[in-house]
């Protein structure tokens, strides 16, 4: 069965996530990841998508971003991609490919599910048990959003800056969002939205997409049942190389 097109839909927030090769690593060294920030920040200006929340893994990186225009999502991966294959390349002397070749994604209902999205992605260096806290790792947005680091890659989303009219307050509000952990059913949720290329968001939102795109999209059940509640040291186990 040939695969659905990709959902790219202007001004609607988009969740992407980019895998190693057969999950194979893709960040070697603490200069790697700096790279890949820089070539980021490029390709968000040449696409003008803008960034709301990002998190580099070893093995793979999240971003959730709104685009301009449909094409800016590709045009921004392809010169990302790039870019950071011949840097990686010519760094460490070897030949091929070194991202999956298709990414991930999914459309994210903004005024419900966007926080939602932006505590999962900044919470995989937690759920892999890389840090018990997700202030404590570099290599994403919570800093920015969670604590007010600067950096530059990030625009924030209207619905983050709802949270507060001043930054104390917006930022203690969102802090407070990663009190209680995320239950099986908003990972499972997310993840199965990423999967299948489906849509993050309630009946009313898909009921628009359907009406935009001409096609259904709504997400299918997987073909196993969700697996029980396991205890929390073995959960971080088994998500250490999940998205």
């Amino acid at each position: 069965m040939p695969r659905r097109p990709r959902i790219h839909l202007a001004g609607l927030p988009l969740h992407i996530v980019q895998r190693g090769h057969n999950r194979e690593a893709c960040f070697f060294a603490e200069e790697d990841y700096h790279a890949y920030r820089h070539w980021l920040g490029e390709a968000l200006k040449a696409s003008a998508c803008t960034l709301h929340a990002y998190v580099q893994m070893t093995n793979h990186v999240h971003l959730l971003l709104t685009p301009p225009a449909t094409e800016a999502v590709p045009q921004l991966l392809m010169s990302l991609g790039r870019r950071y294959v011949q840097y990686i390349n010519k760094t460490y002397r070897r030949t091929g490919t070194l991202w999956d070749s298709r990414y991930k994604s999914s459309l994210v209902q903004a005024d419900s599910y966007l926080m939602l999205c932006q505590r999962y992605i900044e919470l995989n260096p937690v759920r892999a048990a890389m840090v018990d806290d997700p202030a404590h790792y570099r290599w994403s947005s919570y800093r920015a959003n969670g604590l007010g680091q600067a950096d530059p890659l990030l625009t924030p989303h209207p619905v983050y800056l709802a949270l507060g009219s001043k930054e104390p307050e917006r930022l203690a509000a969102y802090r407070a969002l990663f009190r209680p952990e995320l239950d099986d059913d908003a990972i499972g949720d997310i993840r199965m939205a990423l999967d299948q290329g489906q849509v993050l968001g309630d009946s009313h939102f898909l009921a628009d997409i359907e009406r935009a795109t001409g096609e259904r999209r709504k997400a299918k059940p997987r073909g196993r049942p969700r697996k029980p509640v396991v205890a929390p040291g073995e959960e971080r186990e088994q998500l250490a190389f999940k998205i």
